[in-house]
């Protein structure tokens, strides 16, 4: 039955999917817009954070731990992936950067799957942030109100770290115009480098802060792919605050039509990128950019 408890209530829920959502096209899209690189691995990431930081807990026992040690793996398998594989592809066909990105999503999976094998693995929140609290009109998983505020600190640094350092500057300009930051001497590869494990290292953040929410298995990143891809469409390729304001708008309609007919929830989050695409082809955010 629909009432007004179980309305809000499902709104707080588009809220925290749309904020993690949100951080996961972050690094997406900052990642396309700078690098012009597809990056279909996006989804293992997310998945490989949230396993790297259940191992973590399991030798620690320590929540905030997990967080880092899941947060700079990613990062460094980001770092790796680029120097090692990527760096080849920038200017190939973008078919190509798919086949290879799609190829080590899947190589990832089935390396996850080998270790921890397909059984579904847990994460305990920390244990101030566990049970309900109270609003007044109803109670909420006292978790899933901390990812919000998480996830808000996370894309504030990487506010910061796009529009407030040399680094960002370069970034920013790189995905206007790339060849001219080249042609300023920039260490472009540097800055590819440094921008794919960013990128890696928030979809690998958010892998560990939903772990408390829904069990690991090594087909997590599969659906949080697809959704990132709508998010980034919605709010405009390259786009940083484009991925906010799309990831927010994205969960409140997967969370909403859930409450009434689940299985519809996809069907209106296509049919909303379907209308973005009709009246905004670059997204609301976002600016023609790459072809």
């Amino acid at each position: 039955m629909i009432n007004w408890p179980n309305f809000v209530s499902q709104l707080f829920n588009g809220l925290a999917l749309g904020a993690l959502l949100a951080l996961i096209s972050s690094g997406l899209t900052i990642i396309y817009g700078t690098l012009g690189v597809l990056n279909l691995a996006h989804g293992a990431m997310f998945m490989i954070g949230g396993y790297a930081g259940y191992v973590a807990y399991s030798y620690t026992g320590s929540f905030i731990l997990a967080v880092i040690a899941g947060s700079l793996f990613v990062m460094l398998l980001g770092v790796a992936m680029e120097r090692i594989i990527i760096r080849h592809f920038y200017h190939r066909p973008h078919e190509d950067q798919l086949l290879v990105t799609f190829g080590l999503g899947i190589c990832f999976v089935e390396i996850v799957r080998l270790i921890f094998t397909s059984q579904s693995q847990v994460v305990p929140p920390p244990a101030l942030l566990q049970g309900i609290t109270s609003l007044g009109f109803l109670f909420y998983p006292t978790y899933r109100l901390a990812v919000v505020g998480i996830v808000a600190v996370a894309l504030g640094a990487l506010f910061l770290i796009l529009y407030r350092t040399r680094l960002g500057m370069i970034v920013r300009a790189g995905i206007e115009d790339s060849v001219m930051v080249d042609s300023l001497g920039i260490n472009v590869y540097r800055v590819f480098m440094i921008v794919f494990g960013i990128g890696a290292m928030a979809a690998g953040f958010a892998g560990i802060i939903n772990a408390p929410v829904v069990s690991l298995t090594p087909g997590v990143g599969d659906d949080i792919l697809v959704e990132t891809f709508v998010v980034v469409v919605i709010g405009g390729v390259g786009s940083f605050p484009g991925a906010i304001l799309g990831g927010l708008i994205a969960g409140e309609i997967i969370s909403v039509t859930s409450m009434f007919n689940p299985g519809y929830a996809y069907v209106m989050l296509f049919a909303a990128m379907t209308l973005v695409l009709v009246l905004r082809p670059h997204g609301l955010l976002g600016t023609q950019g790459r072809e």
